[in-house]
Order: C-alpha cells, then structure tokens, then sequence
C-alpha cells in the first residue's frame, strides 16, 4: 500500500461451485450468534501503529481504527465515516475542513475529539518513520481544530486527491492519551474506534476482532465477531478452508489453488467470487548500483522480460500483463512499454548494451520476498530469471529475504533488483506514480523526476475532475517508460473463497481492495 488515488473495483461474484439449488445467495443474516466468522490471509501485519504502516496491515487497520472518510459499500469516492462532513472550503483545493459526529469515544472509553484526530495526523510527520505513511502527506501543511468537533487541513498546494489520503487507513485516528507524539506504541495494543475492538493479538498467528459498541459510522456491521487467521502460504490456507477450520480466504491464494477451485470445487460446498484488481507487481531498480544504474542495461531487459510467459506460465492467467504503472481501469492507463518495446526481442535488447559499450554479459542479483505476495513469487523470479540468462545477455542470481528484513534491505539501498507489489491507497492515477518519484518515496531509492514532481503532479493535483488530467498522466508515464526506471510486470484479479453458507463476499471488497469484515454473515435462506 501507498501514495495515491485510483478508480472503482467493485467485486462481482462470477463463480459459485456446489450452490444447494434453492439457496439465497444474497440473503443476510442479521447479529451472528454462531461464533466468529474465521478469515484467512497470507498478509499479516507488520505494525499495529499506523503511523507506522505503509503496507498490507492496512488490511487490519480498517477494521479496527477509523478515519474521518472511508468507503461505503459501493462508494468509489471517500464519504463521511469518524466526520459527519467534509469538504474542500475554497476553490483552489487547499482548505479542507471537517466535522466529528457528536459524542464519538475510543474503544477504551475515551473522548475521540478535534485534538485527537490533529494528533494522530501530526504525529505521522513527526515520528516520520521509514515504513510509515508520511510521504503521503506531503501537500499538508498544517492541522488546525476549531472546538472540540472541527478539523481544518491547511495544505501547502492544490490537491484534489487529499480527501482520498485522509480515507486511507494509514490516518486512523488513534487515542493521544496512548499513542505518544513522537515515538511509536510498543506495548501491542490497539485503542481505535472502528466497528471492532481488538480482543486479542498473535503476531503472524491470528486476530480477534469482536463488535465495538461505541463505533458511530457508515458501517453497519452484518456479524458480532471476525478472527483473522495468518497463513504463510496459499495451500495451507485452502487446506484449512476445505477443511472448515476457516470460512473466507482473502489475499494470497495461489494461481493453482484458484484453479482447482474453479475445476474441481464440486461437492465441496465452496463458492469463489472474482473481482477486477488493481494491485501490480513490478520491477525496481537501484539507481546506484553499477550495472542496474545504467539506462542501456534497464531497457535491455524491458525488452528480453516477456510478460505473457509470466502471467500464463506462473500465474495460469489469474493476472494480466501490465505495460505501464497505471492499470487498465483507471483514467490516464497507457501501454507505454508495450508500445515503446513490442514483443520480447533479444536481438533489439543486445543493440541496447552494444550501442552502450557494454558487450559481455551483464551479471544482477535480482531480489524478492519469500512470504509477501504469494506462492508464486518465487516461480515468477526464476522464470524472469531463465528469460533473461536465455537471452545470453545476462547472468543473473536470485536471492530472497521475508518480508521484514526484506524491507530493511530496499530502504538502505542494498538490492540491485527487486520486485515489489503495490496495492493502491485509493482509486486514482496518481497513487501509482507519485509513491514511486521524488526523494523521499516507497521504494527507499531516490527517483528525481522533476518534470513528474514539480510540473505533472501538482497541476493534476489542482484538478477536481480527474476526467481533466489524463493528458498530465499519459506524459508522467511516458517519462517512466523513458527512464525504465520501474518495469510494470502484471495487473492483479481478486478472489474470495469461502464456505457456500458465507454471504458478502461479493461487496466486502473496497476501491483499495481492502476487505470490510462487516460485511461478512452466514446466510439464512435455504
């Protein structure tokens, strides 16, 4: 997860394996008195602070803090959920102000006043931890409060995206009597205020979620309780599904697990609800490093890398080839390395290094995750890898890390190549290039696109209809195919399965392809 906005995904439930004829498939059961809905996910939290989250503990964060806007169910734009209004109050997008709903508390019983929301958004700036969300608050300039229920954002510069940025769960709004201003909470706890309270915590194990009387929003919880199970990889997870240990499966089900799913669910009373994603996998590579710096060397392989291999080969077409950073469904979506490169040619990528002085092979270590994006991660680099030393024109070694040191690795620098994924922050254009370019970014490599970071970005920023800046979007992506820089790889689907008794899968997910476990209940009619 990241930096910002990009457009609608509405989840739409395409298979249904093993329905008992008859059954209501979009009937809900009210409060769920038959114990806690299990969810099971290869994503676990990294942190329970937000402020020091840029990642997939979002995906717990949702469910646990609150943040003044967030998504409805079928919302593609943030509305209300802390606030009972927001709204930009000039026309230039740089005074934004919101109203608390009356009488909000913490789960803990305290006060969720005007203070608290300035506290939990001033706080990220000042802790500025490296994994953290600061970056994404870079048009803010100062946080003021009017009484005890008005919050008005300041912003340094015109930007239209910021009601998407407070929406993310990165600006969950925390307790400031247990979240202390400039340091990080260290005790494990969680003080939020969102429609579940954190009953219990095992890190990389499970969490309990249980209904949080208190919570005032949009969300109207369709279950009583949610235990999230952590696995370390797809067939696992699915075991313990088939096995009815767990009722859902989110993020991280491999392409041979979706596959058996589909084919062979029969009997198995499961059902499988597809959704379009927007979360890619991509390339990074290190400016500093001798060879991954030089441009030669970086389209050489833009042009060996064939993504229609990958996508088929690995992923058993569960993904789609992607040719630029934006992907197909947002506004400003190009095809810029397709077009600049076509298909995989290794003679056009050995002219690249000739016309560069470079004529022997090039050796790169290539870098990746062991327990991030899935079981296929692996499968992917070696097939990456076996194109590229095909080619003759490089020697390549793969090395992998897990997730936490692997991060340690990429903000200092340490990786010539590496692959990451990238699940949206919010619906827009934007969040796939500025999280990306500038000095201070995602990646811990610092990218000085001025004409994107000076010139695209801010003017796009300054429009209200987004329908206005494809243009600004279509040239930031040409500069990114130019530099090559960033190899886009392939554009992600989402899947759900889960138990045929289990309804809401279909609209759990939203535009951030963030699952709202409220939405989960057991069906009634049969």
């Amino acid at each position: 997860m990241f930096n910002r906005k990009r457009s609608p995904r509405r989840a739409a439930a395409i298979a249904s394996i093993s329905l008992v004829a008859g059954c209501g498939y979009f009937s809900d059961s009210g409060a769920d008195s038959q114990g806690p809905i299990v969810v099971g996910t290869t994503s676990a939290p990294s942190t329970l602070d937000p402020a020091a989250s840029w990642d997939g503990s979002w995906e717990l964060f949702r469910n646990i803090y609150q943040t003044l806007l967030a998504y409805p169910n079928g919302a593609t734009t943030p509305q209300p959920d802390a606030a009972e209004s927001c709204g930009f109050t000039d026309d230039s997008n740089r005074t934004y102000r919101c109203k608390l709903r009356a009488d909000m508390k913490f789960s803990d019983g305290d006060t969720l006043d005007a203070k608290a929301v300035k506290h939990s958004i001033d706080r990220i700036k000042k802790i500025n931890a490296p994994t953290g969300p600061a970056g994404l608050l870079g048009s803010l300039d100062q946080v003021e409060t009017v009484g005890d229920r008005e919050i008005v954002f300041h912003l340094n510069q015109p930007d239209a995206t910021f009601p998407f940025v407070l929406a993310t769960p990165a600006m969950s709004i925390v307790d400031p009597a247990e979240y202390p201003a400039n340091s990080l909470r260290k005790d494990g706890k969680v003080d939020g205020s969102g429609p579940y309270r954190l009953r219990s915590y095992d890190e990389g194990k499970q969490a309990q979620l249980v209904s949080n009387g208190d919570y005032k929003g949009f969300a109207e919880r369709k279950n009583d309780a949610v235990t999230i199970r952590y696995f370390q990889d797809s067939s696992a997870m699915v075991k313990a599904l088939r096995d009815q240990q767990i009722h859902v499966t989110y993020r991280g089900l491999a392409a041979g697990d979706i596959i058996a799913l589909e084919k062979n669910g029969t009997g198995e009373d499961l059902q499988l609800v597809e959704g379009t994603g927007t979360d890619i996998s991509y390339l990074v590579f290190n400016p500093k490093d001798p060879w991954a710096g030089k441009t030669a060397v970086r389209k050489a392989i833009a042009q060996v890398v064939d993504r229609g291999a990958i996508t088929h080969k690995i992923y058993k077409d569960t993904v789609d080839p992607l040719y630029s950073m934006v992907p197909k469904g947002l506004t400003g979506h190009t095809t810029g390395f397709f077009d600049d490169f076509g298909d995989p040619d290794t003679t056009k990528a050995r002219k690249f290094l000739t016309d560069a002085g470079i004529t022997e092979p090039v050796p790169l270590t290539l870098w990746y995750t062991s327990d991030r994006y899935g079981s296929e991660t692996a499968l992917q680099f070696a097939e990456i890898k076996r194109q590229l030393d095909a080619s003759g024109l490089f020697t390549i070694t793969l090395k992998d890390r897990p997730w936490k040191t692997y991060v340690d690795g990429y903000q200092k620098g340490e990786y010539p190549v590496f692959g990451r994924g990238w699940f949206p922050d919010f619906p827009d254009a934007d969040n796939f290039i500025a999280p990306f370019v500038g000095e201070r970014n995602a990646l811990g490599t610092p990218y000085q696109a001025k004409k994107i970071t000076q010139e695209l970005l801010p003017h796009s920023r300054g429009e209200s209809d987004r329908a206005n800046v494809v243009r600004d979007f279509e040239d930031a992506q040409q500069i990114l195919v130019d530099d090559a820089r960033l190899l886009p790889l392939w554009q992600g689907k989402q899947y759900v399965a889960a138990s045929v008794d289990i309804s809401g899968g279909e609209r759990a997910l939203d535009p951030s392809t963030i699952m709202m476990m409220w939405e989960l209940s057991r069906k009634t009619n049969w």
